[in-house]
């Protein structure tokens, strides 16, 4: 796919710039604890709370497509500005990724104060917790500063919906820099967590006039989920795995169901049906090694999107709040 020239000198003259200012020994000298204490921590999390490395690899990937990897979608709204994280796409966010963000920064402005950005925590605790989980390591380059701006404008159109053609959301990863196989190999990021029934129920009961349920779903697993989701309209939490088989380890089942009609989301599904991204389906499903080679470059590709340096950004005292107000 060929890029627009805008888009092509915007990463030109601003990916670089930033990424160079990055550095996976930033902390070195500053916070020579800050690795090990974001581990332990997002260990006793996971540990306590399963879902928390995909709560926390959905919040970083929500936070970088919105004006890049800030934790601008940690901030908390207040009666001055409606906050990125209560954008309606944002509102579904489990709140196990803000809390381990809150921990590790907590257990930091301990050990070295008012020195490791917000930003920095996520994208660590989120490497972490995808290698915990049984995921490849990729390294972190650290060194972000925090947003000054959350607005929930903003993310608007920024982040794919389930709902949406591989075309667009082709469209829409090309616009952040990312080519067809990237964006295929972020989406394999679905091996864990869940989703909740709403996003989903449309492919169960009201596909088209003639045919209620998507005859491209495995007919078991849609009864399956039409049992489970039987409820979705009074109990709005009913969810079900993204991945059926193996839901809590990072592996490549997610594309292996793609390919047996066994994938949730209508984007999952759509995957494996576009001649576009079809043949990066079938090779990860065949081979997890091509994925999570694929998958580590697209996250420090990601990692480093709109990273804020210098003067851009601040290093927050609290990760739901500016320093001060920014206009």
């Amino acid at each position: 796919m060929a890029f627009p020239l805008y888009i092509l000198l915007l990463l030109l003259f601003t990916f670089p710039l930033s990424f160079s200012k990055l550095t996976p020994d930033y902390y070195k000298e500053s916070c020579p604890d800050f690795q090990r204490i974001v581990r332990e921590i997002v260990t006793t999390k996971q540990i306590s709370n399963p879902t928390t490395a995909a709560a926390t690899l959905r919040t970083f990937f929500h936070d970088c497509m919105v004006d890049g990897c800030d934790a601008s979608v940690l901030v908390s709204s207040n009666s001055f500005n409606h906050a990125e994280r209560d954008a309606d796409i944002n509102l579904s966010l489990p709140g196990d990724a803000f809390d381990v963000v809150i921990r590790a920064k907590t257990a930091l402005e301990l050990s070295c104060p008012k020195t490791v950005s917000c930003s920095d925590i996520l994208a660590q605790a989120t490497r972490d917790l995808i290698t915990m989980v049984g995921g490849p390591f990729y390294p972190v380059r650290l060194g972000r500063k925090d947003s000054l701006v959350s607005m929930s404008s903003r993310a608007e159109g920024q982040i794919p919906r389930t709902n949406m053609t591989v075309e667009a959301i082709i469209k829409l990863y090309a616009t952040k820099g990312f080519t067809a196989r990237e964006m295929v190999a972020l989406m394999g990021g679905h091996t864990i967590g869940f989703s909740h029934c709403k996003e989903f129920v449309d492919r169960l009961y009201h596909y088209n006039k003639n045919t209620p349920t998507d005859p491209a779903l495995n007919p078991k697993f849609a009864a399956a989920l039409k049992a489970m989701c039987n409820n979705y309209k009074t109990d709005p939490t009913m969810s079900a795995f993204n991945d059926v088989y193996t839901p809590g380890k990072f592996d490549n089942m997610y594309f292996q169901n793609l390919v047996k009609g066994l994938g949730l989301l209508a984007s999952d599904d759509a995957l494996v049906r576009d001649p576009v991204t079809k043949p990066f389906v079938e090779l990860y499903a065949k081979n997890q090694d091509q994925f999570f080679k694929d998958f580590s470059l697209a996250m420090e590709k990601l990692s480093v999107l709109g990273a804020k340096t210098g003067k851009k950004g601040e290093v927050r005292n609290r990760c739901d709040h500016f320093n001060m107000i920014h206009t």
